[in-house]
């Protein structure tokens, strides 16, 4: 009896100790993939500051162009008009 419980000991502290390597592998692993990510992140949310910042600079620009165009447009109706009264 005391071969067989000593048989189970080291077959479970065998199992174990894989056990606990494994973990410690994908802890390594998990720490990783933790720092990628905020890289990618900080990476991601400054690509949209930019591209915020663009768009709106972009619409900026264009609601005047808009605007002048707009008035332009309505002068050209009405002036064209009065000139052939």
């Amino acid at each position: 009896m005391e071969n067989a419980a000593e048989i189970l000991v080291i077959i479970l502290s065998v199992t174990l100790s894989i056990f606990l390597v494994v973990a410690i592998i994908l802890g390594i692993y998990l720490i990783k993939l933790t720092s990628e990510i905020r890289r990618i992140t900080k990476s991601a949310q400054n690509t949209v500051d930019h591209i915020d910042t663009a768009v709106t600079n972009v619409t900026r620009l264009t609601s005047p162009m808009l605007v002048a165009e707009m008035v332009s447009k309505y002068i050209k109706k009405f002036s064209g008009k009065k000139g052939t009264k």
